[in-house]
């Protein structure tokens, strides 16, 4: 068989090991497949597992998603690497709750990248048995993404396999306007504060996870302290639009999430010029320096703003917070 295998890891515990021969084992039932980059498992991802979830339930069959990370760009052309709409854990727990019984993780190295459309497709054939494979109808696959839906087709009347086309997930936003669902939009609308489209294309709100570090602690001058984000370890993540946003945070060791005014931007009535992410927890006041937390963002509230006192700043927070307060979740009709 040519071509290299596969460098893989999985998620979860395989099914018992049949006979080896690559760095992972063949599967002991067919399945059904579906590779992507999945970034942000929005609506038409799901959509596509959903699918793929129907087929395998009629067949006695698996559903096992092959993705890479980092995006295959991390390799190829670095400084045109999409910024992450989640972590590598976030989206390996999502595709399961989709509906993948197995996630694949593939490393997007050159021997990797380098595989032909055929070699690549033969060595899944090999290794998962696939009774179908389930994308969207621009999906490509193989060196230099010679592949496409119908030479996936063509290799599918060879090996065996079925290809299902899964129509493009299209959904209304707020300004009545019609998207096709797809992770470079959900980047814009992100970028561009808008929120609660993010999230209805997302099919969940959009959300930063990172540690808890000390900021310069300037809102405990006024009586609203904040947490602040370890941007670092974001530096890879789309960050939303500067603004002031309501939002919840979920914190390690707490079984319910707290509500959150969060601020992201470079807090202009200080002068300062570096970007921060801070959120007030309302009506919490537990230290939780070097916790994990993960912060929604769940509305826009306004824009950042610079103001002439700390009096009117912290007025000005105050009716954040309320605002806050009284926020309703989003309704998800999609």
């Amino acid at each position: 068989m040519g071509g290299a295998p596969i460098p893989a890891r999985y998620h979860s515990p395989p099914e018992p090991l049949g006979e080896v021969g690559y760095p992972y084992p063949f599967m002991t039932r067919p399945s059904v497949i579906t590779i992507g980059n999945f970034d942000g498992v929005h609506q038409g991802h799901r959509a596509i597992l959903a699918n793929a979830r129907r087929l395998a339930g009629a067949k006695d069959a698996r559903v096992v998603a092959m993705t890479f990370d980092p995006h295959p760009n991390a390799t190829l052309d670095p400084a045109n690497q999409p910024p992450r709409l989640c972590s590598r854990d976030q989206k390996l727990d999502r595709l399961k709750q989709a509906g993948a019984d197995e996630v694949l993780l593939l490393e997007p190295t050159r021997e990797q990248l380098g595989q032909s459309a055929d070699d690549f497709i033969q060595q899944v054939v090999a290794n998962h048995k696939p009774i179908a494979f389930v994308e969207g109808a621009d999906f490509r696959f193989g060196k230099g993404r010679s592949g496409d839906i119908a030479k996936l087709t063509n290799l599918g009347k060879q090996h065996g396999f079925e290809v299902v086309i899964q129509p493009s997930h299209d959904i209304t936003l707020s300004d009545l306007s019609i998207v096709t669902v797809r992770s470079s939009v959900i980047r814009w609308l992100i970028g561009h504060g808008r929120i609660q489209d993010a999230q209805r294309c997302l099919g969940q709100p959009f959300s930063l996870t990172s540690e808890i570090i000390k900021g310069e602690q300037r809102g405990r001058t006024i009586g609203i302290p904040t947490i602040n984000l370890d941007l670092n370890t974001l530096d890879d993540h789309t960050l939303p639009a500067d603004g002031v946003y309501a939002g919840l945070a979920h914190l390690t060791g707490q079984d319910q999430p707290v509500t959150a005014a969060v601020s992201v931007g470079n807090k202009p009535s200080f002068g300062q010029t570096q970007l921060v992410i801070e959120a007030h927890l309302l009506d919490f006041n537990q230290d939780v320096y070097g916790q994990t937390v993960t912060l929604e963002f769940h509305r826009w509230l306004r824009d950042q703003a610079r103001f002439p006192t700390p009096d009117a700043l912290r007025d000005q927070l105050t009716r954040d917070i309320e605002k806050t307060r009284n926020y309703e979740p989003l309704a998800l009709n999609t």
